[in-house]
C-alpha cells in the first residue's frame, strides 16, 4: 500500500485475488474507507489471477465507497480483469459517481485527476 498521500490511498493488489486472500483485502478497504478519502485507488499491475471472491471485493469497495462518498479508481488493469469487469457489468458500476456533486469514477485502466 502506498501511504505517501493519505488523501489518496493506493492499494496495490498482486498475485492471486481469491478466497484465501480476499478477507485481509476487504478488511483493509473497510479500514481505509473509515477516513472517507475522496478516492481510493486500486493498482492491479501485479495481479495474476482473480476468482469470483476477488470480484466481490471490488463490488464491496464500490458499495462501501458509495456510503463514504469515495470514488473507486482502478489502475493498471490487466486485460483478463477488464474482460471480467465488462462481462459482469461491474464496469458500469465503477463509471457512476458516489454522490451527486462528486466527480465521476475512472474507467478501469484509466487515470482520474484528483
Amino acid at each position: 500500500m502506498d501511504r505517501s498521500n493519505p488523501a489518496l490511498p493506493v492499494v496495490v493488489v498482486g498475485g492471486d485475488l481469491a478466497y484465501a486472500t480476499a478477507g485481509p483485502l476487504r478488511a483493509e478497504i473497510d479500514r481505509l474507507l473509515t477516513a472517507r478519502p475522496t478516492t481510493l485507488v486500486f493498482d492491479f499491475g501485479d495481479l495474476q489471477f482473480m476468482d469470483s471472491t476477488g470480484l466481490s471485493v471490488i463490488v464491496h469497495a464500490w458499495r462501501e465507497g458509495q456510503h463514504a462518498g469515495t470514488a473507486i479508481e482502478l489502475r493498471a488493469v490487466p486485460r483478463f480483469l477488464e474482460t471480467i469487469l465488462d462481462l459482469t457489468g461491474v464496469t458500469g458500476l465503477l463509471d457512476r459517481s458516489p454522490v451527486d456533486d462528486a466527480p465521476g469514477l475512472a474507467a478501469p485502466g484509466s487515470t482520474a485527476s484528483a
